[in-house]
């Protein structure tokens, strides 16, 4: 009995514990789940974690409310059968606010924090936020930034974040290092870069702070430089930039391969297409042989292939270039492989990103559209036009399967940037004296892509205001058509004895013929009204209307002051009675046209490329004026030496009369220091120098001119990025042939006083109404020296030349300065 006994006894406490066991282990329901600490999450909520959860998935379930980071703690315990959940809630944050911080705005820094208002507070995602803040200070060239966070207590378990901030000084790149290069300097290779180093104008300029992408661009183009110059092996092995805590700054270094310079061989086009001929395609490719290799002309011809076979009706065309490296004898074999691609249909181009410019501004810049055949040369042209607009920080273009097999989607996706800027300029020359200038521009209005601009100057020698706009693309084509209207004021009385005003208007229309070529048409409207000053500071006419006090022989001094040969109304400065015969208003109105041809590497400081221009203008469609007149520039800039850029102009003119009214002294070339730098303004041409006191203040200007000019310019040791160069310069040229009126019956008396027997002479006591002109041919020509400075505040350049040759009569000026500023 007794074994029976302690055999049931057992039984039973087993058949207890497995029952415990079981009760333990058994999925808990909503009612034996327990919580407790919670204060703003609605108890039901954390339940919902643990019903039906086990023992062995309690732990998951209690990750999974900490995930929430609602919680800085939570623990979960098994008793009696029930599971009792207790929490420990994180404070809710009220608002997240900055202190300390001026250059980059709350506004700026608040989208980059994990840590939001009416978000959970959590201290590991404040110290990420510290990081992350740190972080986007040493992106803005400020790496020594000290971030600290604070919390203010709010009722109801609610916090204040805020982050301390001590912006301290900037922390830009420090040094820009380069190493494996031979061919060029690295002051060469740091001159192409958009990021500079950190120097004493730091505190002008931002293109010190480090940026990632910035520095991946210059890589870049560093890249198409050398490809541009047959350095087709070019590449860049490594690029390191690290944060240097004792300089605080960076320091970034690129490793380089240049390789040996190649010229081309041979030049192939291997058409696969039957109807298209090999041989007419050959004057497309943009290089022959002997030329250096040149990987940006690779890709203008590729497009130039491109479209002259889709004119051809082949639209799915491929052009694939392909060079063949002859490294022993440092020579590329070109061929352009052209066949029938795959017949693929712009299904839809997606416009994405655009905040103000418009979507056709976007689209026009791509010579395919919906339905089109897809192109991708064409694709890589509009995103390049995309870029050099101006109007975007990043362009990105990607495509896409379309809706069938022979459909693509082509996806354009811009970020829109200020374009605006409004200027205030100052400055002086010694040609205008100091001047002044406020400009409003907008280079793409009201999102349309196109530039307008309102500036008005006040000066000593110069006034006005003038108002431009231009269409980029009138009539949905690439011509860029505009206007100008403009009033100006040019007091030239300090060289020519008069004041000149011109007021009106132009028509101009911008027909590209090829990436190089333009032709610019227009049409021109103006008034020209001339004025002679008579005070008694600048008693210019004084021989015509005298003045009383001032002129001699006249008035108050006709008794003190009588006039002499020696001392009369010529001696305190007379303008030509040239002059006087030109003054008031005349009416042009003219039709003319610009060719130019540009192939420079860069509009702002070009080393390499020509600019050649020639410009003619028929005036004589109504007014007064009538006359052809024609001129021409060429301009050749090349490298000679590592940062040494050479520079030939050439430049010419001429002006033709017709219609018996004659040429106006205003319609005369009058040059100086922008034909022959060491004369001043006006001091080079025909004179009148029949007042003998004054010849050199009566300029009469030519119908004939030729100028030739070699510059050499070169770094002068310091921080290429500063923009301060030095150059020498040799100037030669001549301007000749008046061909305006020689007498003037002034008095309308019907005789030409001072002039008898075909000659002119000058009387004693008035102006003679005829004038005798200096016109000689003599060749002028200068030597001198220059400092270019490409400033922060604008550009300034000092010239100081010496003449070589000149004419007796004409007007030297050794040093010329000009500059200007904006801020």
């Amino acid at each position: 009995m007794r074994f029976f006994a302690g055999l049931l006894n057992r039984l039973v406490f087993a058949a207890v514990l497995v029952a415990g066991l079981a009760a333990l282990s058994a999925p808990a329901s909503a009612q034996n789940v327990v919580v407790q600490g919670n204060r703003r999450v609605d108890t039901e909520t954390i339940r919902s974690y643990f019903t039906g959860t086990t023992q062995q998935s309690d732990n998951a379930a209690v990750k999974e409310l900490l995930a929430t980071n609602l919680y800085s703690d939570v623990r979960a315990r098994r008793e009696g059968g029930r599971v009792v959940v207790t929490v420990v809630e994180n404070n809710i944050i009220n608002r997240v606010a900055f202190e300390g911080n001026s250059k980059l705005k709350s506004e700026q820094l608040a989208p980059e924090l994990q840590s939001k208002s009416r978000g959970p507070y959590n201290p590991a995602t404040v110290q990420a936020d510290i990081a992350r803040l740190q972080d986007i200070y040493k992106r803005s060239g400020r790496g020594a930034a000290k971030i600290t966070s604070r919390l203010v207590d709010l009722p109801n378990g609610r916090v204040d974040v805020v982050f301390t901030i001590d912006e301290g000084g900037k922390t830009g790149v420090r040094e820009i290092n380069f190493a494996g290069n031979g061919i060029y300097s690295s002051g060469k290779l740091r001159g192409l870069m958009q990021t500079t180093e950190m120097n004493y104008l730091s505190w002008l300029k931002s293109t010190d702070v480090y940026d990632p992408d910035k520095i991946a661009t210059d890589q870049e183009l560093i890249r198409r430089y050398y490809l541009k110059n047959g350095y087709a092996d070019f590449r860049i092995v490594s690029s390191d930039a690290r944060y240097d805590d004792v300089k605080q700054g960076w320091i970034v270094t690129l490793t380089v391969e240049e390789g040996p310079q190649y010229r081309v061989s041979t030049v192939r086009v291997d058409s696969r297409i039957a109807d298209v001929d090999s041989a007419t395609l050959v004057r497309e490719v943009k290089l022959s042989e002997g030329d250096v290799y040149d990987g940006v002309q690779v890709e203008k011809s590729v497009e130039a292939l491109n479209r002259a076979v889709s004119r051809s009706g082949y639209a799915f065309v491929q052009v694939r270039p392909r060079g063949d490296r002859d490294p022993a004898a440092q020579t590329i074999s070109l061929s352009f492989t052209i066949d029938e691609g795959p017949r693929v249909y712009v299904e839809r181009v997606n416009i994405r990103g655009n905040t103000r410019t418009r979507d056709y501004v976007i689209r026009r810049a791509f010579e395919i559209g919906e339905g089109d055949a897809y192109n991708r040369v064409l694709i890589d042209q509009g995103e390049r036009r995309l870029n050099g607009l101006g109007f975007f920080k990043k362009v990105r273009i990607t495509n896409e399967p379309g809706s069938t097999a022979d459909r693509v989607l082509v996806n354009v996706e811009v970020e829109d940037q200020p374009t605006g800027s409004f200027s205030i300029a100052g400055g002086y020359s010694t040609t205008d004296g100091v001047i002044a200038e406020v400009s409003l521009s907008e280079s793409n209005f009201l999102g349309r892509g196109q530039f307008v601009r309102i500036a008005a100057q006040n000066g000593q020698r110069a006034r006005g205001v003038d108002f431009s706009f231009t269409e980029p693309y009138f009539l949905d084509r690439h011509l860029a058509a505009g206007f100008d209207l403009f009033s100006k004021q040019t007091d030239n009385s300090k060289y020519a004895r008069y004041i000149n005003w011109v007021t009106g208007g132009t028509l101009r229309l911008g027909i590209p013929f090829t990436d190089e070529i333009t032709l610019t048409p227009r049409y021109s409207l103006y008034t020209s009204r001339i004025k002679i000053p008579n005070t008694s500071s600048q008693p210019y006419d004084d021989c015509t209307t005298p003045i009383d006090g001032t002129t001699p022989g006249f008035g108050k001094l006709a008794a003190t002051t009588p006039a002499t040969s020696t001392v009369n109304c010529l001696t305190n400065g007379e303008a030509s009675i040239a002059v006087k015969e030109s003054r008031g208003s005349r009416l042009t109105s003219l039709v003319g046209y610009t060719l130019s041809y540009n192939t420079l590497d860069s509009p702002k400081d070009p080393t390499s490329g020509i600019y050649a221009e020639v410009r003619q203008d028929f005036a004589g469609l109504g007014g007064q004026s009538r006359f052809v007149r024609q001129t021409g520039e060429a301009r050749y800039y090349r490298e000679v030496y590592d940062q040494v850029v050479g520079i030939a102009r050439l430049q010419g003119g001429n002006i033709i009369g017709y219609g018996g009214s004659g040429l106006r002294l205003t319609d005369h070339f009058n040059l100086g220091p922008n034909l022959v730098r060491g004369f001043a303004p006006s001091g080079i041409g025909p004179r009148d120098v029949t007042n003998p006191t004054d010849f050199k203040a009566n300029p009469l200007g030519g119908t004939t001119y030729a100028g030739a000019s070699l510059e050499f310019q070169f770094p002068l040791g310091l921080p290429r990025e500063l923009g301060i160069k030095g150059a020498v310069f040799a100037d030669a040229g001549t301007l000749f042939g008046y061909r305006g009126k020689k007498q003037f019956d002034v008095n309308r008396n019907g005789f030409i006083d001072g002039f008898a027997g075909g000659v002119c002479t000058q009387p004693l006591t008035t102006q003679a109404e005829c004038i005798t002109v200096r016109d000689a041919r003599t060749i002028r020509s200068s030597v001198g020296a220059s400092i270019i400075w490409q400033s922060p505040l604008g550009p300034i350049r000092f010239d100081y030349a010496f003449a070589l040759s000149k004419d007796k009569n004409d007007v030297t000026q050794a040093f010329r300065f000009g500059g200007g500023t904006s801020f």
